[in-house]
């Protein structure tokens, strides 16, 4: 995007298939202002780029409202408490108006309320509350006034399903009439009044009138916009078999019998089907986001706070930056905070993947959603809202779900021009039975230009691709695999070469305690004592380590009666009456202490990439401990599978070759590019990019950040900074390099499920125009296979949220 240059994301109602979203698509793109504009017809919203001093939201609403659909959002009302005159309101109104999201904001004096539409893929009650006290107000939600987008799309399906039973019950007579006429059904009874042209008339109208209004109103929304799209088919297909059966009734008026060819079943029948099949097709798309379902269901819904000394449970959406939280054991911390009482052990599973819970006291970090286990917490809330951990997963998957994928273009491009080359079509079959087929025949001409219209729907086209990315992107999700967009999703399963960057991506990123070799003279227990009572004056990473490590093996530590750090050399401490030295060689040989038949073992130590420190207890040498950034225990496994599926592994690493080559030994990794400075992990990209390579980049450090934006897939370590996560295209949540391969596995099965579905959406148009045109197929059974074309292809994504990842191999879902 240019520079000041915004983004919208609409909810958009009306759509009944691809071609409807290519209109607005285009309408959109030719607003002045307007930078890039996608649509997306399976989950009905539009993401537009723009530049808000030429262009605003009223502008898109308006234009989308031109082309014959709706913005709709979700609905919130506010209780306001402070206002004293019409000027407050107005002042109110325009401030939540400027709220990016809000859509429209209209505040009521009287009633001293206001009702606010919004996106709430942008902002929340959460804002607008604080937005009205900016202003010098108080705001409070009114709970039961508040309409979400899916209690809208709940009655939208319950009156669909009233219309499809509506719809059926006047149906089933004509479709009665019509079976008992073939030859092999004429033993079924078949009442005489079901003849008359008149009763079959007044079955047929409401259906064709009341039922099928939608499809007239879309039709003619779409043509008065100079474009068409499914409404004008069924539209066209139905009203031709009831227009023409009513001019067969009109005629028969005077005749004295009933009229037997008449095609009122028709409409009606294919009406009936069509809605039946748009009911499966809501329902399955509606499972479709089940991941986003799962990822909001892990919310709190309250929280217990400290407001005045008081403890008050309130809402989720009312917990502000700075309040302290109470969490009792076995309860969800609302939010992400800071301990500042207490200490418990929390279930971080949703997030990380991690079985064990985690150990946690006063200074740690907590992230909402995770599970307090068995001790009393107090927590200060640091980030509430659209900021919590949560809440920007959930951001991503939504943006990830509702981006386009390069192979949807295609997709898109045959259904602009597919309506009018079915009409065309339709219409060459219509004359050519006519004149050459069955001259004269005007109901067998109408009967194949109708079973045309109707089979030719590009409905499964639009579907094909975004509800494959929706299933796929949201399986990967729960599985802590975010991807940002549908491009990322498409382009991994391509990569040739995986880039790791050695520090917190394939080692914890944290020096541990690895070794302790203690001389015969000395107790163990009472040499790590001391070493640890030492160090722990050290403010040295690797001295901290150490401590770390010795305090996990139960031991107690001394306090220190003198203590001196010398740079470059070591510590001299005294503990309990003993003097301490540990260091390195030259520490030791200042103070000639022999060391020399620890030296080789030193060495060892040192081309396995540890760091050993030298020990000596009173001028005699005691013994060694050694340091290392041990590799994550699935680092192994993970380059193992990612070398099965006939990757290219490298660790890339600013440490010295022989600390990089024993970790990269370890880890199973052949290829290491070592004492690179930050600024050179782009270019060493670039290197393998120039020999034909697609690279992903792995890593977790702000250093990272410019070899992530630079490669062809950036994928940054969750556990890591939040500047890496902004320049990668994939966030793995887990902090675990298995996630890579899953990334690819799941990028694999998406892209294989989208040609599934591209593939069968081709061929169904392909070989069902042609059958339709040869007279084949009876225009009732073209609305069936229609509506199961479009129930397929959402059938065939929704397998995707069955993929099992972290398996080997490439197993078929």
């Amino acid at each position: 995007m240019t520079q000041g240059a915004k983004e919208a994301v609409l909810p958009i109602t009306g759509m009944t298939c691809a071609a409807c979203a290519v209109r607005i698509e285009k309408g959109l793109k030719k607003l002045e202002g307007v930078e890039e504009a996608t649509v997306n017809f399976a989950l009905e919203r539009t993401s537009i780029k723009y530049n808000p001093s030429v262009a605003d939201i009223d502008d898109f609403k308006k234009k989308i409202h031109d082309l014959g659909y709706e913005v709709t959002g979700e609905k919130v009302e506010l209780n306001i408490i402070g206002m004293t005159c019409a000027a407050c309101a107005t002042r109110i109104e325009k401030g939540l108006n400027k709220i990016e999201g809000v859509t429209k904001a209209s505040v009521n004096l009287a009633l001293e309320n206001a009702t606010i539409e919004y996106n709430p893929s942008q902002t929340g009650p959460n804002d607008m509350m604080k937005q009205v006290e900016k202003l010098g107000y108080q705001a409070n939600l009114k709970d039961e006034q508040q309409e979400s987008l899916a209690e809208m799309k709940a009655k939208e399906l319950e009156t669909q399903q009233g219309k499809f039973f509506f719809s059926l019950i006047l149906s089933v007579p004509l479709l009665w009439a019509m079976v008992s006429h073939f030859s092999f059904t004429s033993f079924i009874y078949l009442p005489e009044m079901l003849m008359n042209p008149w009763v079959q008339l007044a079955l047929a109208t409401p259906v064709q009138f009341i039922v099928g209004k939608q499809f007239y109103v879309g039709a003619f929304k779409a043509l008065r916009n100079k474009s068409a799209n499914m409404d004008v088919l069924v539209a066209l297909g139905t009203s031709a078999a009831y227009f023409y059966s009513l001019y067969l009734s009109i005629v028969s008026i005077g005749s004295g019998s009933h009229m037997i060819e008449l095609y009122y079943e028709t409409s009606a029948v294919l009406i009936t089907l069509i809605i039946l099949g748009k009911l499966f097709e809501v329902r399955a798309k509606g499972r479709s986001s089940e991941a986003i379902k799962k990822l909001i269901g892990l919310q709190a819904k309250t929280a217990t706070v400290i407001r005045n000394e008081i403890e008050q449970e309130v809402p989720l959406e009312d917990v502000l930056v700075g309040d302290i939280l109470i969490v009792k054991p076995g309860e969800k911390i609302p939010v992400d905070g800071e301990i500042i009482e207490g200490r418990s052990a929390l279930d971080e599973s949703m997030l990380t993947g991690e079985s064990v819970p985690i150990d946690k006291t006063i200074g740690d970090s907590v992230i909402g959603a995770t599970i307090n286990k068995n001790g009393f917490l107090k927590v200060k809330a640091t980030k509430v809202g659209r900021d919590t951990a949560l809440a920007q997963i959930i951001k991503v998957v939504e943006e990830a779900q509702g981006s386009k994928a390069p192979i949807q273009r295609l997709a898109d491009h045959i259904s602009g021009i597919f309506v009018p080359i079915v009409v065309g079509i339709a219409i060459i079959t219509f004359f050519v039975w006519f004149i050459w087929v069955a001259p004269g025949d005007f109901a067998e001409a109408l009967e194949k230009l109708i079973a045309v219209l109707v089979i030719a729907c590009p409905c499964a086209l639009g579907l094909a691709t975004p509800t494959s990315i929706m299933a796929g992107s949201g399986r990967a999700a729960e599985f802590g695999v975010l991807f940002k967009g549908g491009e990322h999703l498409e382009r991994t399963h391509r990569l040739t070469t995986i880039l790791l960057d050695k520090t917190g991506t394939v080692t914890n990123g944290a020096p541990m305690l690895t070794d302790v070799l203690v001389e015969e003279d000395f107790n163990e227990e009472k040499f790590l004592q001391l070493v640890g009572s030492a160090e722990k004056q050290s403010e040295h990473p690797l001295a901290q380590a150490i401590v770390t490590g010795i305090s996990e093996k139960n031991i107690e530590l001394l306090d220190v009666e003198e203590f001196e750090a010398i740079p470059g050399y070591g510590i001299q401490a005294k503990v309990n009456d003993q003097v301490v030295l540990a260091g390195t060689r030259r520490l030791m040989q200042q103070n000639n202490i022999k060391i020399d038949h620890a030296l080789r073992t030193m060495e060892e130590l040192e081309e396995k990439g540890k760091t050993a420190m030298l020990i000596a207890i009173n001028n005699q040498y005691a013994g060694l401990v050694a340091v290392a950034d041990t590799i994550k225990n699935t680092s192994r496994e993970a380059v193992k599978r990612l070398q099965e599926m006939g990757l290219e592994v490298v660790m890339i690493t600013g440490d010295n070759k022989r600390t990089a080559t024993a970790i990269a030994k370890e880890a199973g990794i052949d290829s290491v590019v070592a004492e690179v400075l930050p600024e050179g992990k782009a270019e060493e990209v670039k290197k393998l990019q120039k020999q034909g390579k697609i690279v992903a980049m792995v890593g977790d450090g702000i250093n990272d950040a410019p070899a992530l934006a630079t490669a062809d897939i950036g994928m940054a370590i969750g556990t890591g900074t939040d500047v890496a996560m902004e320049a990668a295209d994939i966030t793995l949540i887990r902090g675990d390099l298995t996630s890579i391969a899953d990334a690819i596995f799941m990028s694999k099965k998406t892209i294989r499920n989208i040609k599934q579905n591209l593939f069968w959406a081709f061929a169904y148009n392909a070989l069902g125009i042609p059958i339709a045109a040869l007279g084949f197929l009876a225009p009732w059974l073209a609305g069936a296979a229609m509506a199961f074309s479009s129930v397929s292809v959402v059938l065939n994504a929704l397998r995707l949220q069955r993929v099992k990842l972290n398996v080997k191999g490439d197993t078929n879902v």
